[in-house]
């Protein structure tokens, strides 16, 4: 299929750049963690997920949806406020903030969670925690959660689309997992790091 224009970023998006893949015949705007997108266009936005989870979160009357990527609940010293969109609390509210801004209403959103996987068996279990947060962040915000593939030992590839609020989720294979595992902990002791004052954060 011949590559068709690239869709206009929503204003706050410009940054997030795609990719047209000739095999799924749209374009793909792939995010990683720290990331939010959110689209009113046919395309198609995607992550590996390992114990990171992703809240997708769609308005289907305004046909506008987006994704995000973020690593632990709260910031290294529990800030439950978050300094950044790698944290789970700050993650959700910059994906409502943004639908809303787009043509969203709280009342008709659609929320589908993914992630949260025991990549590396044996240590900690950093995906259980972010399973945790996110079923009670929407219990308290009452949004309605339909459907998530959480947890398990697997990593995850998943693709959501947006206009439809359709995920294609693919559970990928055990030799995957310390790869992703990896590039994850990477992340994790970058933002430790760049933190003030000790952590408490136990990466695996």
């Amino acid at each position: 299929m011949r590559a068709r224009a690239e869709p206009r970023p929503l204003r706050g998006f410009e940054k997030i750049h795609g990719f047209w893949d000739e095999g799924l015949g749209s374009w793909v705007k792939q995010i990683l963690p720290g990331d939010c997108y959110v689209s009113k266009d046919d395309e198609i936005i995607a992550t590996v997920l390992g114990s990171c989870i992703s809240a997708c979160i769609r308005d289907p009357l305004a046909k506008v949806g987006g994704m995000n990527h973020f690593m632990l609940p709260y910031g290294p010293r529990g800030d439950r406020e978050g300094t950044s969109a790698r944290y789970g609390c700050f993650a959700l509210e910059q994906l409502l903030n943004a639908l809303y801004e787009h043509g969203a209403r709280r009342e008709r959103l659609e929320v589908k969670v993914f992630g949260g996987g025991r990549v590396i068996p044996g240590l900690s279990d950093v995906g259980e925690g972010n399973i945790a947060f996110v079923r009670h962040f929407l219990s308290v915000e009452r949004l309605p959660l339909l459907a998530e593939d959480v947890g398990d030992t697997c990593a995850r590839r998943l693709r959501y689309y947006p206009r439809t609020g359709r995920a294609s989720v693919q559970h990928l294979p055990m030799s995957d997992n310390a790869r992703i595992a990896s590039a994850e902990n990477a992340h994790r002791q970058e933002v430790v790091r760049r933190a003030e004052g000790p952590s408490d954060v136990e990466l695996f």
